[in-house]
Formats: C-alpha cells, sequence, structure tokens
C-alpha cells in the first residue's frame, strides 16, 4: 500500500503544441499535439514517480478524455482509483509561440459532480485498504464543489491520523486551514489575502505564515516565493531559502514538483530545511522543461545539491 494519497478534484488531460506564431484572423498550423495527464493531485502523483515514491491517485473521471487520462496514467505506472461520473473530464490547452518563446495556456471550465458522486469520492477515501500516512489535496474545485465538501474529506482523514497536505486556494484554502492541516503551500497573493493586505514583503510573509501556525492552522507554512524560492515556518523555525538561477522555459506544473519534493522529503525522513530544498529543486527542475513536461529526476537532483552546498541558513527561532 503506498504510503501517499492525492486527490484531484478538477483532473485534465493536458493537451500541447507549438505554431510558428500566434497570430489573430488566421489558421495556425501547429506541430503534432502532446497529450499529458493534468491536475493538480495527479502532477503531484506523477513527480512522486519520478523520484521513486509511489502514490494512490484518487480523481473523479469520465467521458472519452476521462478514457484517455486513464490510459496515460496507466501508462506512467500510476495507482488508480477513479471514481466514474456523468460528466466529462476537462482537456485543457497549451499554445507556444515558437517566435517568441511565450506560452498561452487555455483552462476549460472542470466536469459538474453532483452530491452523489461527491459521496462516492469521500466512500473511496475511507474504504482505502490501509490508511496512507499522507492525504495531498492539490489543484482548484470544479463547478458544484464547495469548500464544505474539502472540509469533510479534512475531518475524515485526521480522524484516521492521515497527515492532510493541501494546496489550493480561494475560499476553499481559507475554510480547510480553519480545521487544521498538516501543511499548506500557499503563494504570497493567498497569504496576503489571509493577512487582509493588498502584498507582502519577505518579512511579512513569515509573520502572516507564523499566525497560521500559531493559531493550530497549520504545522508547517512553506509559501512559494516564485524565482526567490519559498519562506518555511514552524513553531520552532522561520527561514527563507532561495533558489537556484535556471533557465525558465515553463511554469506549467512548477508547483505540483515542488509539492511532490516536499511530500517525498517529509517521507523519507529529511529535516524541514532539506525538505524544502528539495522542494525548491523540484519545482526549478519543472520550468527547465518547455510545456507541459515535469521535471527530469537527474535536474532535480543536481539543483538539491547545488542548494545543500550554496544555500546559507538564516533560520530564526519562530
Amino acid at each position: 500500500m503506498a504510503r501517499i494519497v492525492t486527490l484531484t478534484l478538477n483532473p485534465a488531460v493536458d493537451k500541447s503544441t507549438t505554431a510558428d506564431h500566434i497570430i489573430p484572423d488566421q489558421k495556425l498550423r501547429c506541430a503534432t499535439p502532446k497529450f499529458e495527464p493534468g491536475g493538480g493531485g495527479i502532477n503531484v502523483s506523477r513527480a512522486l514517480k519520478r523520484l521513486g515514491a509511489d502514490s494512490i491517485a484518487v480523481f473523479p473521471v469520465g467521458g472519452p478524455t476521462g478514457v484517455l487520462l486513464q490510459e496515460l496514467l496507466a501508462l506512467e505506472e500510476i495507482e488508480q482509483h477513479p471514481v466514474h461520473t456523468v460528466s466529462r473530464t476537462r482537456e485543457n490547452f497549451i499554445v507556444v509561440d515558437a517566435s517568441s518563446g511565450q506560452q498561452y495556456r487555455f483552462g476549460m471550465p472542470g466536469m459538474l459532480l453532483d452530491v452523489e458522486e461527491q459521496q462516492q469520492i469521500l466512500t473511496v477515501l475511507k474504504g482505502l485498504t490501509e490508511i496512507p500516512e499522507f492525504l495531498v489535496i492539490s489543484g482548484s474545485l470544479p463547478p458544484g464543489v464547495e469548500p464544505e465538501f474539502l472540509v469533510r474529506i479534512v475531518r475524515a482523514a485526521k480522524a484516521l491520523g492521515i497527515k492532510v497536505v493541501i494546496d489550493t486556494s480561494g475560499p476553499a484554502l481559507h475554510q480547510v486551514l480553519n480545521e487544521g492541516v498538516y501543511l499548506a503551500k500557499p503563494n504570497v497573493g493567498e497569504l496576503s489575502k489571509m493577512a487582509g493586505v493588498d502584498e507582502l514583503d519577505n518579512e511579512a510573509v513569515a509573520q502572516a505564515a507564523h499566525t497560521l501556525v500559531r493559531d493550530g492552522k497549520c504545522e508547517i507554512v512553506v509559501t512559494s516565493l516564485g524565482p526567490q524560492g519559498a519562506c518555511v515556518v514552524t513553531k520552532d523555525l522561520v527561514d527563507h531559502i532561495p533558489a537556484p538561477a535556471v533557465k525558465k522555459r515553463s511554469t506549467v506544473g512548477a508547483g505540483d514538483s515542488m509539492v511532490a519534493g516536499l511530500v517525498y522529503g517529509l517521507l523519507t525522513g529529511l529535516g524541514v530545511r532539506e525538505t524544502v530544498r528539495l522542494g525548491i529543486a523540484c519545482g526549478s527542475a519543472a520550468t527547465m522543461n518547455p510545456g507541459t513536461e515535469l521535471f527530469h529526476k537527474a535536474d532535480a537532483e543536481k539543483l538539491y545539491k547545488w542548494l545543500l552546498q550554496n544555500t546559507m541558513t538564516a533560520a530564526t527561532a519562530a
């Protein structure tokens, strides 16, 4: 039994291609498209696989696109617990303008999940034959799903002693944090909203994250700072870890790759600082690849080694 379960409530098939130029009102000739599994938790499962960790991916699925999604995951040897739905799995579309290198990302609305289908997802999670150590909830909510459903999932997981890792946004993130989770990975924008301000500098980021920890909303807060790295806060630690300089080609999947690195570090017993360094390494490595491609393990290992050797800790007591 895998020690990690990922939950993706808004999965997708990501279809990516390139065109020589993006020009309005003209038929554009595109390269052969590439199809990849998509959605927050699914990408975390895929990234964990690259690191050598198995996981179980739980997600709703429907229609021909859903069949393709399952086939793509099977090719990557990801264990699946799909919940079949009436609605069709969405397909996202990514186009790169070869002349400029600019990327255009078109996200389609998610499938509708009725109350019965939502209950089936909860039943699958409660009915796992063995209790996992981590439940990673990542990605957006599809139409028809209220934040309260995530709250029910978190309560059920915590009742079983499962450590909940959350990477979502908006009201869903706020309500889940009120239940208390093990690890959250907000970005600065989300942390600013929770702090009730328009923006936060690095010092204020640490203070806002510490408030979440102090109030029992989270044991570990890792705030992504993009190319500046990440801020990690626990009850005993405040640290800012810079990111390595890399040639960025795409940011698709970088956040999910970072979450995978964080969970893998925790799973394998790394310390908190080393865990965050691994998360940053995986996220940075993902940006080195075009389109929707995740990181290569060799790139992540190289960046992690560099971070261990070159980032001096500035940790302070919380």
